[in-house]
């Protein structure tokens, strides 16, 4: 009981994920302030010197990014915190963190859209944009938090990703979660789990920059430890030298393709909330995924069978469990602050096996329980 007096704290959101990234070791931020994730930046402002770490406003979200691909490569942890119209201008420098390996998270705080939108009403309009907004076939990771304290534990999860796959991870929050604020218990720093990127073992004489072991991740030796390398956005070979032979560039795409599929397990988690005997399966996430759990629980009030199924990890998109929902339910209901883009992905992978519904708004405003409710009552 002292434990949790002592650790209890009233804490919002965004202060969460400033506090997830400390724990993993992020000593770096760079960005450019915008609601409604301003606070993650003033957090890490304060913070960071007090820690050793470098705190830089940029002049805009562009810069931001570069900024913290640089500062990877020499071998800090890194992020930055943006919202919709920021995280369009990040996206070719996404892509260069993807072909590159360049470990580091951007947290998108979504905001109503499209262009400046509405930028204090939430909205969850960015999710295929996370997942495709760079182009070309690139490697990607994105988790969506529902609470302030998962906000802490994806921040966490989501720096030791980017730093155990070389790749950059989106943490996928919308305004609801960042500015809410929770009675929340954070773990004590012995018990977290940290991830540090895999260093060479060989003299940099030898040192391949993308030469890779059966676990498709290179070891990544950071800029100014006498490892010379090339760092390129070109596709290039495992010493990182462009290269034009279609051969070398498919085998590199596969592999930074592979180095996500091949490790599914690890990567995709979930919350369940009675899956097992679902005939109305709801699929949500993010701040959509609360009033979904209230209408689940209101459901079964009623005697009926309905399910939550709530991705954390919304990239790479968890098919085999929404194939296993198709296979117990006969209806699949996803409520979404979009119009749903990813409701187009769990009929996808559905494939007709289920019926999929949406439950959309894009007002600004959180779609209520009732609301959800009435399409589980619609079904049944």
């Amino acid at each position: 009981m002292s434990r949790v007096v002592e650790l209890a704290r009233l804490m919002q959101g965004n202060e969460a994920v400033a506090e997830g990234a400390l724990a993993a070791g992020v000593r770096f931020f760079a960005g450019y302030p915008i609601t409604p994730s301003t606070e993650v930046a003033e957090i890490m402002a304060e913070k960071l010197p007090r820690l050793g770490g470098k705190f830089i406003q940029m002049e805009d979200e562009i810069a931001g990014l570069a900024a913290i691909i640089g500062a990877s490569l020499a071998g800090v942890k890194a992020i930055t915190a943006t919202s919709g119209p920021g995280f369009s201008l990040m996206q070719e420098n996404l892509g260069f963190a993807a072909m590159a390996e360049v470990p580091c998270v951007i947290v998108n705080v979504q905001r109503s859209g499209p262009s400046t939108g509405m930028p204090t009403a939430p909205a969850q309009g960015d999710v295929m944009q996370s997942r495709w907004g760079t182009h070309g076939d690139h490697p990607i990771i994105a988790l969506s938090p529902a609470s302030v304290r998962e906000a802490y534990d994806l921040a966490v999860r989501a720096v030791n990703l980017s730093e155990k796959y070389r790749v950059p991870v989106i943490l996928l929050m919308d305004e609801v979660i960042g500015h809410l604020r929770e009675r929340v218990v954070l773990p004590l720093s012995d018990e977290l789990e940290i991830i540090n990127r895999r260093e060479p073992v060989e003299a940099p004489a030898d040192y391949y920059a993308y030469r890779a072991d059966e676990t498709g991740v290179p070891a990544m030796a950071n800029f100014g430890q006498g490892y010379l390398y090339h760092v390129t956005g070109l596709a290039h070979d495992q010493k990182g030298a462009p290269t034009n032979d279609p051969n070398v560039a498919e085998q590199l795409l596969l592999r930074l393709h592979d180095k996500i599929y091949n490790k599914l397990d690890d990567i995709i988690t979930d919350d369940r909330r009675h899956i097992e005997d679902a005939e109305v399966a709801v699929v949500a996430y993010g701040a959509t995924a609360r009033p979904a759990k209230q209408a689940v629980k209101e459901a079964r009030k009623r005697n009926i069978k309905a399910g939550l199924y709530r991705p954390l990890t919304l990239w790479p998109f968890p098919a085999k469990q929404v194939e296993e929902l198709a296979e117990k339910a006969h209806t699949i209901i996803v409520p979404e602050m979009n119009l749903g883009q990813y409701r187009l992905e769990i009929e996808r992978v559905v494939r007709g096996r289920a019926a999929v519904q949406g439950v959309n708004r894009v007002n600004g405003e959180l779609i209520p329980p009732e609301e959800i409710l009435a399409a589980i009552l619609e079904v049944v």
